[in-house]
């Protein structure tokens, strides 16, 4: 009662619009279901780029992360007075930082570790921690540890536990008192890798005199920590920085953008923001085209009644009005839903990102804007679809406008010969006669079915790419097994005694040196590779994947790292190198290569040793092992002194996978499952929208003898011929659409190729097959069922 009471008193336009909603109720929920995943996946992303940022700003603020980071061999505290000086420095803390190998039952080889310094009496000023469990490390006790919750929980260990570790050459044990997170860690990463793993990386937190006794470092410091003031100058700061550092071994001051873990972290995040900026509008664009088509046939459709009413004196303008409310009800509703669903689904993501950042706080905050674009691209898409066909209707008078549209003359159309006359019955007559007669709607059904194909092809080839990364990256550019870095760089004998490890079956050294690589404006910070000239166990690869020659006289760069810097082959490139006596080179560009992980720059390993004016010095090696002696093997490495740590490319290979399957990576999953429902919702939409137009046909040809398969077969028949035209046209489409998409997902870390296999193909034309087959099996429930008496009467 209250309802009707209600209806009774809407103006008759609106009650009109309520009726029509819910007569088209199936047709209106499928166009807004397809508007709300374009738009959810906008805000969504939106939200996520939002909130990661912001969160990583309020951590670095709140524990005061430094802002510049100065590795030096060793030097006395009083030095820190003389850079407190510097102009635009706000805070300066002096630490102590050391490798360590943790020795975890079970494990293969000694886990490499960070061990960092902590004052006894009060907070860092600089690079706080939080402490997450257990309590602080008790001044009088130099056995006591705070351990990286990250690494402690993938070994299950606790506040009260041991620990064995090796510091300085020295085996320990130490008492765990608390486990810590920091935002100098929130990205850790085992030395010399580039994929995180939590159970191959920790790091522990000593008090300054068990520190100081380990590393003899007593009174002095090996590492700079400073904090600016605001809209202090970055660049003369490092510089000066440098100066004072200089004759106490300075490694080179970097600014926290260079901060390993800050680094990858903000590639993350950016790569997430250039998801959000590619993807999302994609998906958008493809509903806004649907939703155009849609409404436009729709209206169509009711031109009948569009002349009735101006028959009944209603004018253009108020025609239009309602016709805008009609299509804005439907925009507007599945903008709205995308809107609540983006939210929801950005506040479940946020755990997962929680997890994956180590972030000890996590708000999600979503900007206006997002929600604005949806509605506003959503309520366009709309408007235009309506008023391209409303200009046509109110062009006629009102007695024209209320009967059907003349008759095209078909008689120079579809003019079948006798031969397919006799092998086609009149049901496929009338399928092909309605498909030739009507091209450019058969076209627009075509490409809309073929657009929503193309997101599905686009977005598993995303995973193919994914796939290719690490066929390549770990069996075609590394064909080693494990990875050993020294403590420092050693000359040939450390070689020798790999080589002689019982089970060793190749060895291949290399070096790695810091450096900065610099051409013209543009900068990057990153460890020159130095590799033999014909590398067979970790190799440069061109483009057709042939290995390249490594000559001595230049650089070989990535073809990222080359996009980085703007450079090509054949131009000169400075290199500032940060070790030793710390040259600056002018090293001309030999070649470029192919990189799918990482930003790398090779040398030839004896030029670079040369240029470093230290010949036969090695940073480690990478073996080939027999995999009957690998436990022999790794227990041999335990032993070595000069062994800082073992890297196994099996467990690397492990981490990659991980790491792609919960960071940005993992929106790949959300997005394919989303081009999928895109898919259905276009296919359902055409066929629904095909039997809205030809219900009164149906029902003629069911008056007229026809069964009811025979008149469903006219139906389905032209949705089964034009989702198999979609097929091949979708298949191209994605094609040019998955460069978009991978550019998308590529960061600085790993680039994603575009790749398209067979399965992407054959999975995408699945779904269209399976969208078109539930859509039929739908529709032909409605012809079934269909009440001819009301079908065949004009609606009122």
């Amino acid at each position: 009662m209250v309802s009707s009471a209600l209806v009774s008193l809407l103006a008759p336009l609106d009650r009109k619009l309520l009726r029509d909603l819910l007569r088209m109720k199936g047709q209106a929920i499928a166009i807004a279901a397809v508007v709300a995943v374009g738009v959810m996946l906008l805000v969504m992303m939106d939200g996520l780029v939002n909130s990661l940022e912001q969160t990583k700003r309020a951590y670095y603020e709140r524990y005061r992360l430094a802002q510049v980071t100065a590795p030096l061999k060793r030097a006395p505290e009083y030095i820190l007075q003389d850079i407190a000086r510097l102009p635009g420095v706000a805070a300066v803390e002096g630490r102590m930082r050391g490798g360590a190998l943790i020795n975890m039952p079970g494990a293969p080889v000694p886990i490499r570790a960070q061990a960092l310094s902590l004052p006894e009496h009060r907070s860092p000023q600089l690079n706080n921690i939080y402490l997450s469990a257990g309590r602080l490390l008790d001044p009088g006790r130099e056995d006591e540890i705070l351990l990286l919750e990250s690494f402690a929980l993938a070994h299950g260990l606790a506040p009260g536990d041991s620990l064995a570790a090796t510091v300085n050459g020295s085996r320990r044990s130490f008492e765990i008192s608390g486990l810590a997170q920091s935002p100098e860690f929130l990205y850790s990463a085992p030395p010399g890798e580039l994929m995180p793993d939590d159970g191959r990386f920790g790091v522990i937190w000593m008090g300054e005199k068990a520190m100081a006794a380990a590393f003899d470092l007593k009174g002095a410091v090996n590492e700079v920590l400073l904090s600016l003031v605001q809209g202090a100058e970055l660049k003369p700061l490092l510089q000066d920085v440098d100066r004072i550092l200089a004759p106490y071994g300075g490694l080179g001051a970097a600014g926290r953008e260079e901060q390993l873990s800050d680094r990858f972290v903000s590639e993350e995040i950016d790569g997430l923001k250039a998801t959000s900026a590619t993807i999302p509008p994609v998906f958008l664009a493809v509903a806004a085209f649907l939703l155009n088509m849609v409404i436009g046939r729709m209206v169509e459709s009711e031109r009948e009644q569009i002349g009735l009413l101006k028959a009944f004196g209603y004018t253009d303008t108020e025609v239009g009005l309602h016709y805008l409310k009609f299509t804005l009800c439907i925009a507007i509703g599945g903008a709205l839903l995308g809107c609540l669903l983006g939210v929801i689904g950005g506040r479940l993501l946020i755990d997962v990102y929680l997890i994956y950042y180590k972030l000890p706080f996590l708000v999600f905050e979503l900007a206006p804007s997002s929600l604005l674009v949806g509605l506003g691209v959503s309520v366009m898409a709309a408007s235009a679809g309506g008023a391209l066909v409303l200009g046509r209707v109110f062009g006629l008078n009102p007695a024209v406008a209320m009967r059907p549209p003349a008759p095209v003359d078909y008689s120079r159309t579809a003019n079948f010969s006798a031969a397919l006359k006799a092998r086609l019955d009149q049901p496929s007559r009338m399928v092909l006669r309605r498909l030739l007669r009507q091209p450019m709607r058969s076209a627009l059904a075509v490409l809309g079915i073929a657009a929503g194909m193309s997101l599905s092809v686009a977005m598993l080839g995303v995973f193919s790419g994914f796939e290719r990364i690490m066929s390549f990256s770990f069996e075609v550019v590394d064909r080693s097994d494990a990875r050993v870095s020294f403590i420092e760089p050693y000359g040939d004998k450390a070689l020798y005694e790999l080589q002689s490890i019982p089970g060793v079956m190749a060895v291949e050294p290399f070096r790695t040196v810091a450096a900065t690589l610099r051409h013209g404006v543009h900068h990057y910070r990153l460890g020159i590779n130095g590799l033999l000239a014909e590398p067979q166990l970790n190799r440069a690869l061109a483009a057709a994947g042939q290995p390249v020659y490594i000559r001595g006289d230049g650089i070989v760069l990535s073809r990222s790292l080359a996009n980085i810097l703007q450079v090509e082959a054949g131009q000169l490139l400075r290199v500032e190198v940060k070790e030793g006596r710390r040259p600056v080179l002018e090293l001309p560009v030999i070649r470029i290569v192919e990189s799918l992980l990482g930003s790398p720059a090779y040398m030839e390993l004896a030029a670079l040793n040369r240029a470093l004016k230290q010949p036969g010095r090695l940073s480690g090696a990478y073996l080939r092992i027999d995999s009957q002696h690998s436990q022999s093997v790794y227990r041999a490495l335990k032993t070595m002194p000069s062994v800082a740590g073992v890297n196994l490319k099996d467990e690397a290979r492990r981490a990659f996978a991980v790491m792609i399957d919960s960071g940005a990576g993992f929106m790949r999953y959300i997005m394919v499952v989303f081009a999928g429902v895109i898919t259905f919702g276009i296919v359902y939409n055409s066929a629904r929208i095909a039997y809205a137009e030809r219900a009164r046909d149906l029902a003629s040809l069911r008056v007229i003898g026809f069964t009811r398969a025979e008149a469903a077969f006219v139906l389905l028949g032209e949705l089964g011929l034009v989702t198999l035209a979609a097929l091949p046209l979708g298949c191209v489409l994605g094609y040019f659409l998955l460069a978009v998409v991978c550019a998308g997902f590529s960061t600085d870390l790993y680039q994603i190729p575009a790749v398209l296999e067979p399965k992407n193909f054959g999975a995408a034309i699945a779904v269209v097959v399976l969208a078109g087959l539930v859509s039929g099996l739908m529709i032909k429930r409605d012809i079934d069922n269909i009440d001819m008496v009301s079908a065949l009467k004009t609606r009122e």
